[in-house]
């Protein structure tokens, strides 16, 4: 599979970059950031994927995240994704909604018309991306972490409670852990998977942990003063499920802190010192 380079910037000893290639899964060009830190001659490194949020591109972690000169201190690939198929044909809410459409692919694959043709956001964290950075960059499949933001949180629960194994570590920034019980998540999963509830646990982390999906910790922040809080993040709902799965879970909620970058950039430094001690043991 080939790649075309956007653009590559020195930063913090490593390679920031853009790239952009032909997707199989969503039938479009996608583009994803990749900061590789800098390393000896030959060595394979740790992977830190982050799934973004709502109305997001690959392009807002990477110039608000601030997470280069941790990545650099403790050398891990930070690999960042766009959050939905995007170009000419491909259909968007019609009302020109922010919350569904472009930039709101919720990491499934639709199965619904007219999505299902381009919104193919699992397929494609899960398994065309990873094959393709494996194939170019110098990244250590074997250490892998995945956290992400609101509707990224929500993907990076849900891939990984689906693929035990697969993930030293796992975190998200305010996500969505309870999709098919709030406003944001009955939307996208109604109309990109349709009315049927039963395939909508499939991609709600709440829903997975009761069935039995399991992970051996997590970690989560969330800001008390952000406004998404009460009404489609409910972080006590994964707190209750975590209680009741036995399943270890750092929920802390930051006092002061909103739904912004301003949050996630005070606290990525500590996330990716988190995951680095998984990564590298």
């Amino acid at each position: 599979m080939t790649i075309e380079t956007v653009s590559e910037v020195n930063s913090h000893g490593g390679v920031q970059g853009v790239y952009r290639h032909a997707s199989s899964s969503t039938g479009t060009d996608m583009a994803f950031s990749l900061f590789v830190p800098e390393h000896e001659p030959g060595a394979r490194l740790p992977v830190l994927w982050y799934l973004s949020g709502l109305t997001c591109t690959h392009a807002n972690v990477t110039e608000k995240g601030e997470y280069r000169a941790a990545c650099a201190e403790h050398g891990i690939i930070f690999i960042a994704p766009d959050t939905s198929p995007r170009g000419e044909g491909v259909p968007d809410d019609a009302d020109g909604a922010w919350d569904f459409g472009l930039g709101a692919g919720f990491y499934v694959d639709a199965t619904e018309e007219p999505w299902a043709a381009n919104y193919r956001m699992w397929s494609y964290v899960t398994s065309e991306l990873p094959g393709l950075v494996a194939e170019h960059f110098p990244v250590d499949l074997e250490r892998q972490a995945i956290t992400g933001h609101s509707m990224g949180g929500h993907g990076a629960l849900t891939v990984a409670l689906r693929h035990p194994g697969w993930f030293r570590s796992v975190s998200a920034f305010a996500p969505i852990v309870a999709p098919g019980q709030v406003p944001w998540g009955e939307k996208a999963l109604g109309n990109y998977l349709g009315p049927d509830r039963l395939p909508w646990r499939a991609h709600d982390a709440v829903a997975l942990i009761e069935d039995g999906a399991r992970l051996d910790e997590l970690l989560v922040d969330v800001g008390d003063a952000d406004p998404f809080f009460e009404r489609e993040l409910k972080p006590e709902l994964l707190e209750r499920a975590c209680a009741g799965a036995g399943m270890a879970l750092t929920l802390r909620r930051q006092p002061g802190y909103d739904h912004s970058y301003y949050f996630i950039s005070t606290f990525m430094a500590d996330h990716i010192r988190w995951h680095a001690e998984h990564l590298n043991r």
